[in-house]
């Protein structure tokens, strides 16, 4: 989740930029090196949502299909492992944006493409579809299989224990979120830009490229309210970080308690009493 947060800040930083670009009539007054770093951070949330989320949709289906060897699988330790993967991964599979991304001028107007320039505009399109393919049909492929197996374990199970109960709900909720994001903000995006990019290699007519255009720039905006919708999952996740906080309160407090005992005298009373005041009331 935290490395999920990190990917949604990390786009949010350029967010000004592109309001200040959009709002002056798609003209772009910065540097095209801004430009490429722009594009580049949209692409690497985009796809460490998706590789992020994959990995909160495995750990669920491990934790419901194989509860006790998830035990071991589910350590801290291979979940930092996955997490510098996906980075790693996604930043390597983006970084030709910043080769491919450029400006132009036409009428004194800037123009900050999220494409490439026209002589290599049929690699960029091969590498468009190898993120397709590989950053966002194979997770998604997966996810699906997982939620697929999760949703038929969930169903045989009987057990009504309230533990169980509550485990299932949340994992229900999990699986409605994740579907959702998925279906309403990065599946239209990928359908549309993909039909635009070869419409446009196929050189279609005018027409037709204009309105897929503007279906492609209708759905780049769903395509970034993924951002909008992880902090859902954060909430889901709320339970475990809020009584982590509380056992850490409750370690500070036996901590501020012993040393109020061992040194007498020296530690005013009313220091404990500030301290409960700074401690977060969970």
């Amino acid at each position: 989740m935290f490395n999920l947060a990190i990917s949604d800040m990390l786009y949010v930083i350029s967010l000004p930029l592109l309001v200040y670009y959009y709002s002056k009539g798609d003209n772009w007054p910065f540097s095209e090196a801004l430009c490429k770093i722009v594009r580049f951070l949209f692409y690497t949330n985009l796809y460490c949502s998706i590789f992020f989320l994959l990995c909160i949709s495995i750990h669920r289906f491990l934790g419901i299909r194989f509860p006790i060897k998830s035990l071991q699988w589910g350590q801290v330790r291979y979940a930092r492992i996955a997490c510098v993967c996906v980075w790693v991964t996604i930043v390597a599979f983006e970084s030709p944006i910043l080769y491919f991304v450029t400006i132009s001028g036409n009428n004194d107007l800037i123009t900050c493409h999220d494409t490439s320039r026209q002589d290599l505009f049929d690699q960029f399109v091969i590498y468009s579809s190898v993120n397709l393919a590989l950053l966002f049909c194979l997770p998604f492929t997966i996810i699906i299989v997982c939620y697929c197996l999760m949703a038929q374990t969930l169903m045989k199970s009987t057990a009504a224990n309230s533990q169980t109960s509550g485990s299932r709900r949340k994992s229900i909720k999990m699986i409605i979120i994740v579907s959702v994001v998925f279906i309403v903000c990065f599946l239209p995006f990928h359908i549309n830009r993909t039909l635009y990019y070869y419409f446009r290699k196929l050189d279609y007519d005018c027409v037709t490229l204009n309105a897929i255009n503007i279906a492609y720039k209708v759905t780049r905006p769903l395509a970034s309210a993924n951002s909008c919708l992880d902090p859902i999952l954060y909430f889901l996740a709320g339970p475990a970080i809020w009584k982590k906080l509380r056992t850490k309160k409750a370690k500070t407090k036996r901590e501020i308690q012993q040393n109020g005992n061992a040194h007498k005298g020296h530690l005013p009373s009313v220091n404990l009493e500030m301290a409960e005041d700074i401690l977060p009331r969970l």
